[in-house]
């Protein structure tokens, strides 16, 4: 039997009303994969707490990510974005001004990185500090009876054919930048990092994409040194237990901070606003640590929470080490076309 056109009707804005309900209890978050805020205990305690139900979606690079904010417009609530990314997404309109006063845990954020310039525009903050941490190197312990101290161990003939460094154009003409002497913001001779990284090249196994491809090297013997997350070797040795250490040389590492922001069209603000609170508190990250491994919040208490020789409290926290690294600043989009076609110039050469 047909139903009467008006009951009709009535159903299915009913069914339409509960989808919007259902979904407005959804969190989406477009997200690193296995970095922290994905970690299945973290997103159970937050949905038990919250009543939010969070639906990852992941990206493997920083323009894959942007790539889906401008193609899914209004389907995520939560980014996560390097810092010098923000720039970009701020003046495509991909990202909203956030209400911190929304987000208790945002008072605990170090007053350096919650007042970095990357991340507001016109007095209005667009991202919410998370962590920071570094490429610099990592050694496979089996290799060396002392850890080396200089970016030139990349070089050094008796590691030939097991060196490893990360298949990403802006990050290796960085580290050539650190190799020849240079800002790695303003690089003033592109000539001296490209005969650099030329010369690094028969040194080269393969490269690495994610912590995954590192770590397997890692554990079958097939690398020596390589540039590395300081975040992913602290997972590599306390979670993985392999044996694997964290190098900052002396010339420098390359320094990244890691935020999180909402979209532009976000559906659920509120919920939003909640899932960033909870990634910025410190029972999480003194979990994630314990737990996992992780590289070091932007939330002084939480920092201030682990113990006084915690890696992330006693290495990253040191003057010293805060004197050599470099932080990544914006760079445009012509200087990332010249930094790729650089690279895949090089990449040739590794057989």
């Amino acid at each position: 039997m047909r139903m009467p056109k008006l009951t009709a009707f009535l159903m299915a804005t009913a069914v339409f009303a509960s989808a919007l309900v259902a979904s407005a209890d959804e969190v989406h978050v477009l997200n690193w994969k296995g970095y922290g805020a994905d970690e299945p205990w973290a997103i159970a305690a937050f949905e038990k707490a919250t009543g939010n139900k969070v639906v990852n979606d992941f990206f493997n690079s920083e323009q894959e990510m942007l790539t889906k904010l401008r193609t899914n417009p209004g389907l995520y609530d939560v980014v996560m974005i390097n810092a010098a990314f923000n720039d970009q997404a701020m003046a495509e309109k991909l990202i909203q001004p956030i209400d911190v006063s929304k987000i208790p845990n945002y008072a605990d954020i170090s007053a350096d990185k919650a007042g970095s310039p990357m991340l507001a525009r016109d007095g209005k903050v667009y991202g919410v500090p998370w962590v920071w941490g570094l490429t610099a190197l990592a050694i496979n312990e089996k290799a060396f009876e002392t850890p080396p101290t200089s970016i030139a161990e990349m070089w050094n003939e008796a590691h030939k054919g097991r060196v490893t460094i990360r298949d990403d154009a802006v990050e290796a003409v960085q580290f050539g930048a650190i190799a020849t002497g240079q800002n790695i913001n303003d690089i003033k001779d592109m000539e001296a990092v490209k005969a650099k990284l030329t010369s690094l090249m028969p040194q080269i196994k393969t490269f690495w994409s994610s912590e995954n491809d590192w770590n397997q090297m890692v554990a079958s013997n097939q690398i020596d040194i390589g540039t590395y997350w300081s975040g992913s070797a602290d997972r590599a040795k306390t979670h993985f237990k392999l044996p694997v250490s964290l190098v900052i040389p002396r010339e420098g590492a390359v320094a990244w901070l890691d935020a999180f922001s909402i979209p532009v069209g976000a559906k659920n603000v509120a919920g939003a606003e909640a899932f960033i609170n909870t990634m910025i508190d410190p029972k999480f990250y003194v979990e994630w640590v314990t737990k996992v491994g992780a590289p070091v919040s932007a939330n002084a208490k939480a920092v201030a929470a682990l113990p006084e020789d915690a890696f992330n409290r006693k290495v990253m926290g040191d003057p010293g080490v805060a004197k050599r690294i470099q932080f990544q600043a914006p760079i445009s989009d012509a200087q990332r076309e010249a930094y790729l076609a650089l690279w895949q110039e090089l990449k040739v050469n590794v057989k």
